[in-house]
């Protein structure tokens, strides 16, 4: 073979390889913008769907309902000892939701709930708790409260309607609730109530203030 067959040979290799190097660039490249705009698309998604989720929670919210008016709508009576009293009612598409919390001491709570539980039923643990981000439509969250749902340790649960329930306590329930009792520190309960309220249902004005 003759030098100029050789230096042929060696430039089309090098044409070839360098060739193949623009190629390789080129779809690093294209491959790096996509990415890039994949991030930006899932972000902006993400932000959007944050956004109208934390509309979704703070919407609707009616300031009139205050826990003595709950309580009346539910049929759940305040124990007199009961502290730092929560309530909100929240109005949706299809149905309201009402939310009610007290806090008794534990000996307190347990006589209460037991009074309000016909003698087959017990309140049971949280045996499938929720992700600790689990927001519901109608959050405890609303009333600065932790989502009974997520809590494990110290939680107890029962879901009650007035149907034939002639407990003590229980001739006064209105409506089906879901009830936890958490015992968040010993010798320390907070009772939480959800219900789900057809709609029509009216809070009171929100007293004005100070």
């Amino acid at each position: 073979m003759n030098s100029s067959s050789k230096f042929s040979t060696d430039e089309r290799f090098g044409r070839h390889r360098r060739l193949l190097i623009v190629v390789a660039l080129a779809f690093a490249a294209c491959a790096a913008c996509a990415a890039v705009l994949i991030g930006v698309f899932a972000w902006a998604v993400d932000d959007v769907e944050t956004d109208l989720l934390d509309q979704e929670m703070n919407c609707c919210w009616e300031a009139g309902a205050t826990p003595a008016w709950m309580s009346g709508q539910l049929g759940i009576r305040i124990p007199e000892a009961a502290s730092d009293r929560r309530a909100g009612y929240k109005v949706g598409e299809r149905h309201d939701t009402g939310l009610l919390s007290f806090v008794l001491p534990s000996k307190e709570a347990e006589t209460y709930t037991g009074r309000l539980l016909p003698e087959d039923t017990t309140l049971i643990g949280n045996f499938h708790p929720k992700e600790k981000d689990y927001r519901p439509a109608a959050a405890f969250s609303h009333l600065g409260l932790a989502e009974p749902e997520t809590l494990v340790r110290g939680l107890r649960q029962v879901s009650l309607c007035p149907d034939d329930l002639d407990s003590p306590e229980g001739t006064y329930l209105r409506r089906c609730v879901d009830l936890f009792a958490h015992e968040f520190r010993p010798g320390t309960t907070r009772v939480y109530v959800r219900s789900t309220i057809e709609p029509g249902v009216t809070p009171p004005p929100a007293s004005p203030g100070p």
